[in-house]
Formats: C-alpha cells, structure tokens, sequence
C-alpha cells in the first residue's frame, strides 16, 4: 500500500491508461483477424507490428482453435489481471485470484463493447461527412464493424436511404453491458 495518495492515485492511472492502451491494440488485432479484415491496410500493419512480439513467442505454446486466436485471448486476459492486480496493490486493498479473473473476464467484455460503440459512432460521423471515403481507416473501421450491423440490417432495413442499424447495435450492446457484463463483475467482487 502506497502511503501518500497521490502517489497512489498517480499510480493507478499510470497502470490503467498503460494496460488499456496496450489492450485496446491486442483486442484490436484479436477482432480484425475475427472479421478477416484486409491486413494490407497500414492501420492493420501498424497493430500487427506493434503485438507480434508478445504474440508470436506465445503461439508458439498456446495454438488456434477453430479460427480463433486463443494466444490472443490469453494474452487480454492475463494483461487485463495483472492490470487489476497492481491496481489493487497500489490501492492497498487484497483480491482474491479467482475474483481478479472473473472481474478481468467482465472488464475486457465491457472494453470490447465500448470499442464497437466507439468505432460505430466514428463510422456513422464519417458517413455524415464524407460518406464512401477511401481513407484506409474508413475501411478498418468497415471491416470490423460489418460483422455485428449485418445483422442488425437484415433486423432493420434502410428506411429511404437511412441506415437505422447503428442505432439497433449500440442499443444492443448498452443492454448487454448492463445484463451480461455487470453481473459478472458482481459475481467476480463477491469472489474477491
């Protein structure tokens, strides 16, 4: 436990803007090979730089399953608990490991959620500014994004050339993290 709490407060967000930062390019990188997204694409290039080096040691141990990334998702959740784990050491408070994995379990969903809000968002801002742009984050933000509005478009149909769908998923996505991804962070503090 830190004594001053400034120091303590320092440290928290030195933790958490660090482990965030570098969970967001992982589950980034983890959900663009989900959507077979072009990995051509210099945004995509930049992030398959940027985790080749804690993912290919890492493949080598832990392989594919089905089409998905397990070192990928070892890899978020094992950042993600050790995150909260100096968290609660710089907070001076005990959590108990089982606890840590189920919260870290229930951060990573809320994080994952709130990187489709965002970048759903982004890409209906960019529609109204200039729609069928050729700048390769538009075509990022496309490809990752088209797997979860396809079905909310087969759900809800242009109505006279209006895209309602983005609203359908981030509808979605708020009742999932208040339904599914709270109660699971409950269930980890109770453990905890």
């Amino acid at each position: 436990m830190l004594d001053n709490p400034y120091v303590s407060n320092a440290s928290v967000y030195m933790i958490s803007a660090l482990s965030d930062l570098f969970l967001i390019v992982v589950l980034l990188r983890f959900l663009l090979q989900l959507a077979r997204a072009d990995f051509y694409n210099p945004l995509c290039q930049f992030i398959v730089k940027v985790t080749n080096p804690f993912l290919r040691p890492l493949r080598r141990v832990i392989p594919g399953w089905k089409g998905l990334d397990v070192a990928s998702i070892v890899l978020l959740l094992a950042v993600q608990v050790l995150a909260m784990w100096l968290v609660s050491l710089a907070l001076g408070r005990s959590v108990a490991f089982g606890g840590l994995v189920v919260m870290s379990v229930a951060e990573l969903l809320s994080l994952t959620l709130n990187l489709y809000l965002v970048t759903i968002l982004i890409q209906v801002i960019l529609s109204w500014i200039g729609p069928g742009g050729a700048h390769p984050f538009t075509s990022l933000l496309y490809s990752l994004n088209e797997p979860v509005m396809r079905p909310a478009r087969r759900l809800l149909p242009p109505i006279s050339g209006i895209d309602l769908s983005p609203i359908v998923v981030l509808f979605a996505f708020q009742l999932l993290k208040i339904l599914v991804v709270a109660p699971i962070f409950d269930l980890g503090r109770g453990l905890g």
